[in-house]
């Protein structure tokens, strides 16, 4: 039986997907995305199938490019100056983690505003501040597209957001705040994590702490969207789980997202409408 609590992200991703693909079907000479991966590194490659998958289903060609372990951090940029001169270029993903040696906010820095299909870039993230989110950060967007989701108006929304880093937390919070949202922000110096989420419509969790959030954290009726991702062992072995104990909190909890299977999916949705939006902004700067 369907549990009505559970935010799905499939849906949510097949529409984005569907939106993306009746733009690319009217533009059928798409540039192509690059998934640029430094070093062969097994983690990432669920993350560039998941990305390739998508963007064939959106109608955007995708390259695969592995440079290799040891290239230096002035060879990458380079390299990344010239795809953003190549009009054959629509945009730049770049996998992580990178190897040790290299500097991954200088990369993002050096890929072009209107590239960042990831909306990693700094001038990207500084954008938010005035409430231009269209090339967000993909996994803050994806946060506030399932808030969406669950049909409460966003305008004076009490979110608590817990944690604040400068790809989720951060970007998140500034998003909602665009969207007319009250913003609380927690983090590892907030002295009571609990007293904010009691009183929050929606609770937005990204730190990477397996099932930190329970049900006597959650305000009767609340949503609540997890983006975190953890690896913890089980009697039946190794199983994903997010950083809200699912099964107690959606017993109080109006909504809430699983894990897997509720931020990931949108999150690659996210990315595809992004290189979409590049696109857009693209032709209107005359490259194209």
């Amino acid at each position: 039986m369907e549990d009505n609590r559970l935010i799905k992200g499939a849906p949510v991703r097949k529409r984005i997907l569907d939106e993306v693909r009746a733009y690319t079907d009217a533009h059928p000479t798409m540039p192509r995305l690059v998934s640029v991966l430094i070093g062969d590194t097994a983690e990432a490659a669920v993350y560039i199938r998941n990305q390739k998958r998508g963007a064939e289903q959106a109608g955007l060609p995708f390259e695969e490019i592995v440079w290799p372990a040891d290239i230096t951090q002035e060879d990458c940029k380079a390299r990344i100056v010239e795809m953003n001169d190549d009009p054959g270029v629509l945009g730049m993903i770049l996998q992580r983690p990178v190897p040790g040696h290299i500097n991954v906010r200088s990369l993002q820095s050096a890929i072009h505003p209107l590239k960042d299909v990831e909306g990693m870039n700094p001038a990207s993230i500084g954008n938010i501040v005035y409430s231009d989110v269209a090339l967000a950060p993909c996994t803050a967007a994806a946060s506030v597209e399932l808030i969406k989701e669950t049909g409460l108006p966003m305008e004076g929304l009490e979110v608590v957001m817990i944690g604040h880093s400068e790809i989720v937390g951060k970007p998140a919070a500034m998003m909602l705040m665009a969207e007319g949202c009250t913003v609380t922000v927690c983090h590892h110096m907030t002295r009571s994590v609990a007293m904010h989420s009691r009183r929050a419509d929606v609770v937005v969790v990204a730190v990477g702490k397996a099932h930190l959030i329970g049900a006597d954290m959650i305000k009767p009726g609340a949503a609540v969207i997890d983006i975190g991702i953890n690896q913890i062992e089980t009697e039946d072995g190794t199983k994903i789980v997010g950083d809200v104990d699912t099964d107690a909190v959606k017993e109080v909890a109006g909504w809430v997202t699983p894990v897997p299977g509720g931020v990931g999916p949108v999150t690659v949705a996210i990315l595809l409408r992004n290189a979409m939006v590049a696109h857009q902004r693209q032709l209107a700067a005359g490259w194209l």
